[in-house]
């Protein structure tokens, strides 16, 4: 394996992952496309305490992610997150940005508050609404002038472009396949994987058992104002998540790509979806004080930068970081969660790295389940502790890659591997 010998690298001797949840992930403009990614964080926030019988007094701190405004609320996510989740005033609160990895980041910052002794609890919250992601000008502060054009753009759309390379994520996802050798066919086939293993962890409960459904409900707040979540539609509760769905290799071999001669479309790329998802992070000595059996030990993260028009292989030198810093080896490494952007990018990490593909997304990745940028790694973190407990494998990694050429990656420990 090639030697990384650049990048960010943090290890931790007694930080621990308690159990986590998330919403379900509901595809882009339906029943949660009118729900402030506040509230829809405040949900898993709440879950994510009652499940882990954890008073809101015990959290020292509230690290959240989001990366698009859903709302004019944005500044305040983090602290409304916390406050209405029931942590106390005093309790101090604040974002983490690394676009995609923003979920990775949010555990690796909780690991560092709890190793200096700063706090023995942190509440990590993930949360992203593709669907409210706005339609916005930066230019017309000093007014309107006559014939210039008016500059109302996507968000979301314009946010895909990296300025620096000229080129947006899926390009890059082009470049990773030419540099390759990774064909179409290879390509849907992993995709039309991603959507069965999806299907299979939905029909046999695994994933049912990370999720809190969700309806209609209020969130009361003594002395202040009452937020909540209203569904679209008729749609009454929210259990499971909305996109994945069989699709054989000849489906989605007939999908036109994006780009002429390409190998990335629109059933090979990660879908576009609404979620929340929240875990609670402690100290070694919290867990053993109040009972708590941790669902996972936080052994290290990886941060590394790459080019930026191949931003997609990011996760093969922060999982080098990891492997390198702790002397373990790939072949140590029972299961991988890597965020499927597209289906390219995640086979070149896997070919650039020598990976076993049978250890990746088992139960399916963000083509078939999505990718809710800031909530996909507190996600990713949350199914990989929940799959090391079920297939009894000592390590994992998951990770992702970053808009702007970054990955990052975190090292878990199953506490109970026999």
């Amino acid at each position: 394996m090639t030697t990384q010998t650049k990048g960010l690298f943090f290890s931790y001797n007694d930080v621990w992952m308690l159990d986590g949840v998330r919403t379900p992930m509901v595809d882009y403009c339906g029943p949660l496309g009118h729900v402030s990614p506040t509230d829809m964080g405040i949900k898993a926030a709440r879950e994510a305490l009652k499940r882990n019988a954890v008073p809101g007094e015990h959290i020292g701190s509230v690290i959240a992610g989001n990366m698009a405004p859903g709302d004019f609320d944005q500044f305040f996510l983090p602290r409304h997150i916390g406050l209405y989740a029931g942590v106390p005033v005093e309790t101090p609160a604040h974002m983490a940005q690394r676009i995609c990895g923003s979920g990775f980041e949010l555990f690796r910052q909780a690991g560092d508050q709890i190793e200096s002794g700063a706090c023995d609890a942190a509440l990590v919250v993930g949360t992203e609404s593709m669907t409210r992601n706005p339609i916005a000008a930066f230019d017309h502060r000093t007014g309107f002038k006559l014939g210039a054009p008016v500059g109302f753009k996507d968000y979301m759309w314009e946010a895909l472009k990296d300025p620096a390379a000229g080129i947006n994520m899926i390009q890059t996802a082009e470049n990773l396949a030419k540099k390759y050798g990774i064909t179409r066919e290879e390509v849907d086939q992993f995709a039309s994987a991603s959507f069965a293993k999806a299907v299979a962890a939905q029909e046999s409960g695994f994933l049912a058992g990370e999720i809190v459904p969700v309806v209609t409900e209020k969130f009361e707040l003594e002395g202040y104002k009452t937020r909540g979540i209203k569904l679209q539609g008729k749609v009454t509760e929210l259990a499971t998540d909305t996109h994945a769905r069989l699709s054989p290799y000849e489906v989605l071999a007939k999908l036109k790509p994006v780009f002429e001669g390409g190998v990335q479309t629109g059933g090979n790329s990660s879908a576009l979806v609404d979620a929340a998802a929240a875990s609670v992070v402690v100290s070694g000595a919290y867990a053993k004080a109040q009972g708590k059996k941790p669902a996972a030990r936080l052994v290290a993260a990886g941060i590394a930068g790459v080019p930026p028009e191949i931003m997609g292989i990011g996760p093969a030198p922060a999982i080098r970081i990891l492997l390198e810093r702790t002397g373990l080896r790939l072949d140590d490494i029972g299961r991988f969660e890597i965020n499927e952007a597209q289906g390219a990018q995640t086979l070149a990490v896997g070919r650039e790295l020598g990976m076993d593909l049978s250890r990746l997304n088992v139960n399916g990745g963000a083509i078939a389940l999505g990718h809710p940028l800031a909530c996909t790694g507190v996600r990713l973190t949350l199914t990989l502790a929940r799959e090391m407990a079920r297939s009894n494998v000592r390590y994992g990694i998951c990770g992702a890659c970053i808009g702007g050429g970054q990955g990052i990656a975190l090292l878990l420990e199953n506490p109970n591997a026999a």
